[in-house]
């Protein structure tokens, strides 16, 4: 990572310059992120570099569930047998493209999965819906694993998250 960054919670940042290379993301960082934050729809946080005050990379935080059948038998051997089990969504996810090959997505995701594990509501998993096959391999990459009935939606259980907070602290 180049520079010294913090993760906080979307306030007045000049999001103006973000580009990640998707439209759809940028756009929704300036139009629609405040608002689903009003709304309680959706937490924002955004990746900031301290000595200029860029917005490098943010990410959405939802609460969601999974129908318990939807996960692969492996999964479950270490669940209680809920039909419906709590989740969190990493709804969006993207880093500026100046930013891009940091290691900054993957320092996005630890830190949404260490606030759901630090929060007062748990969530068995991280919950992703990739855009694409090349989105699919990075969330691979990061632990994550398809549901068997469909691929382009992955999860990474905060148990596995946990562990390796644990045994690689910051």
């Amino acid at each position: 990572m180049r520079g010294k960054f913090v993760i906080e919670p979307l306030g007045a940042h000049d999001r103006s310059a973000f580009s990640c290379g998707a439209a759809p993301l940028d756009r929704y960082l300036r139009a629609q992120a405040s608002q689903d934050v009003k709304r309680l729809v959706a937490s924002c946080f955004v990746l900031v570099e301290t000595a200029t005050n860029t917005i490098a990379g943010y990410y959405t935080l939802a609460a969601t569930s999974v129908p318990a059948n939807d996960l692969p038998t492996e999964a479950l051997k270490r669940l209680p047998r809920y039909p419906i089990l709590p989740a969190a969504l990493v709804g969006r996810l993207a880093v500026d493209q100046r930013f891009h090959r940091q290691g900054l997505g993957g320092a996005l995701l630890a830190d949404a999965a260490l606030r759901v594990l630090k929060g007062d509501t748990t969530a068995f998993a991280l919950i992703v819906e990739a855009k694409d096959e090349d989105a699919v391999a990075f969330y691979r990459l990061q632990g994550f694993c398809p549901f068997a009935s469909r691929p382009m939606s992955l999860f990474l259980p905060l148990a596995t998250a946990n562990k390796g907070a644990t045994e690689h602290p910051r």
